[in-house]
Parts: structure tokens; sequence; C-alpha cells
């Protein structure tokens, strides 16, 4: 199996809510384990039985993103310093993507085309996290 790289996001506690938003945009089929499932034994997990321990969503396209609620005991950071860059040529696919994803989130970019020549926008989903979204443009013909 080729190594991946797939975000993993952290939630304080609507991973579930969020996971199945995301599976809304980009399609697919996500997978839940809460922390009752592996709660036998473990106070803190009996206590947060219903929260999200691990998600994943795996779309028709090959994106994988992953997700949970901040374990009982660690400190949750609202707010990251990270993006999730979606790019490519397909301009309806990504059109939809940012349609999506901005809808009830902030746009700090409008999705329009850029000095480069590509479509290119940045927002924040409804749930915090940022997004950028780059559509190629036509590439000078090589001389």
């Amino acid at each position: 199996m080729a190594t991946t790289l797939n975000p993993y996001i952290q939630f304080k506690d609507n991973a579930r809510e969020a996971i199945e938003f995301y599976a809304s945009v980009f399609g697919g089929e996500h997978t839940i384990s809460t922390f009752g499932d592996f709660a036998e034994g473990n106070p803190d997990h009996e206590a947060v039985a219903d929260g999200v321990m691990h998600a994943q969503l795996v779309a028709p396209n090959g994106l994988t993103l992953m997700a949970d609620d901040t374990p009982p005991g660690m400190p949750s950071s609202e707010g990251s310093s990270i993006s999730i860059s979606l790019s490519g040529d397909d301009a309806e696919e990504l059109r939809g993507y940012w349609d999506k994803l901005s809808d009830g989130g902030q746009v700090m970019v409008p999705l329009e085309k850029q000095m480069w020549g590509d479509e290119f926008g940045m927002c924040a989903d409804r749930f915090g996290i940022a997004w950028m979204v780059n559509i190629a443009g036509e590439q000078p013909a090589a001389e």
C-alpha cells in the first residue's frame, strides 16, 4: 500500500456533525467509532461514550478526511494554523466543493480569477476549518 497524507481534524465535541457535513460536500462513505465503543474499563471514555474517537470519510475520487472529538483529558485548542487546499482543473467539481464549504462559513478571498491566471478562493467552513480552492486556468502554450 502506498503512503497517503490525510488531513486529521480535531473538534471539541461536534466531529460527528462535521464528518457528516463533509460527506455531503465530497460524497462517499464515512465510518465513526465512538469512545463508548472502547469504554470497557476506561471511566474517561464512559463519560463521553457518544463522542467520536475516530471518523473517516473516503470520497469516490480518493479524498480522505479523518476527524475526532478532543479525547478526555486532552486540551482543545480553538482554530488552527493549517488550511486544507483543494486544487485541480475540474472547475465544476471544485466550484461545487467551494459552494458547499463556504455556505454558512466565512469567505476571506472570494473564488475568482487571480493575477496568476487561476481561480482561487479562501474560506473557513461553518466549523472554522480553513479551506483554499484553486482551479487551474488556461496555461500559456509552450514556445
